[in-house]
């Protein structure tokens, strides 16, 4: 039988982000105008993919995670060889007429790996060398995504892999192992970073410092949101986003086309829905004795929560400026369609 509430919630997140990216292709901005048809048109082949993927056996996904991981490095490593740039970033491949972003699906495909990897391997996670290897299957396409340069991804594969460890009981003695590193390599990555990405961290402390070049985003983002009230301006009625203040209103800021067109209740109402989607997704994963698929379900759940925490953060100014979708909402197929088959695998998992 089919997980009702789950499909229920996607179907409303859908028919909501086809609604905002309709309003935000509506402004001054040239070249937005067919947004909204494109996202149908996303949606419409996604529907395939996710008919598949809700009817084949996830069993079946287990087999194949280690060749799908290999793929997904090999589609990684030609992002950077042969990828369209766009805005100072190799995120793209060019498949016929259409763009796809190998990262946007490496994460799901990497929780199949590692659901895999942690039911081989079972208690044997608690020994040193197995949690190494581990290490060094998350690091290779973090390392790939960091090189685009995509911080966001890698922002939400790391959680992903830092979660589903936790989720696979990890001992607490590696866990401060983990911690101690972390420490001790940040240092490094900060200097690994791109100018622009330091200066993302560091406005946030002040926006105001620098309000029409790196503190530009967060200040009209606020703006947007606040301007909102309680009920909002109205559909297609926002000025902030129409009017182009916001870059990327139809993507990364799509957020702020929503509370500043629908105001807090509408916003009130998007955070429950995402409520309600983590908690059935909890739901499936704990209804199920398979380590497979708790494990699946974990790191889904992980995915989910990481997008929404990351991306509302970002636009409400409490995290750095990354660029990362919001499940469901945010302009783009390629995150569209990995969402949307992340909830057919977790469909299946439930039957």
């Amino acid at each position: 039988t089919v997980d009702r509430a789950l499909l229920s919630i996607t179907i409303f997140l859908l028919l909501i982000g086809i609604a905002l990216v309709y309003s935000a292709s509506h402004g001054i901005k040239s070249g937005l105008s067919n947004l909204a048809n494109k996202q149908i048109l996303w949606v419409a082949i996604s529907i395939p993919f996710f008919i598949f993927f809700s009817t084949l056996d996830y069993r079946n996904l287990r087999k194949a995670s280690y060749p799908l991981y290999f793929f997904s490095l090999l589609t990684l490593l030609l992002v950077l060889l042969i990828g369209r740039a766009r805005a100072g970033s190799s995120r793209w491949l060019t498949v016929g007429n259409f763009f796809l972003q190998p990262s946007e699906f490496s994460k799901l495909i990497f929780i199949l790996v590692a659901a895999r990897y942690f039911t081989d391997i079972k208690e044997k996670i608690a020994r040193l060398p197995f949690l190494i290897f581990y290490l060094v299957i998350a690091a290779i396409p973090l390392l790939l995504i960091l090189k685009q340069p995509n911080l966001g991804t890698a922002l939400v594969l790391f959680s992903i892999s830092l979660g589903m460890l936790w989720v696979a009981g990890i001992k607490k003695s590696h866990l401060t192992f983990l911690v101690i590193l972390g420490i001790l390599s940040s240092p490094i990555l900060w200097l690994s970073l791109k100018d622009y990405q330091k200066t993302r961290f560091l406005v946030l402390f002040n926006p105001n410092a620098d309000p029409l070049g790196s503190g530009y985003n967060i200040l009209q983002s606020k703006i947007a949101i606040g301007s909102g009230g309680l009920i909002g301006k109205g559909f297609l009625h926002g000025t902030q986003t129409r009017l182009a203040f916001l870059p990327e209103y139809h993507t990364d800021f799509i957020f702020c086309v929503l509370a500043e067109e629908w105001g807090f209740i509408g916003a009130g109402i998007l955070l429950f829905l995402y409520y309600l989607l983590l908690k059935n997704i909890i739901r499936i994963g704990s209804s199920t004795a398979e380590p497979f698929a708790r494990l699946v379900t974990a790191g889904i759940t992980v995915m989910f929560a990481s997008h929404i925490f990351i991306n509302l953060g970002m636009t409400l100014g409490t995290l750095p400026v990354v660029g990362i979708p919001l499940p469901f909402l945010s302009y783009g197929g390629s995150s569209l369609l990995a969402f949307l088959i992340s909830i057919a695998i977790l469909l299946n998992i439930k039957k």
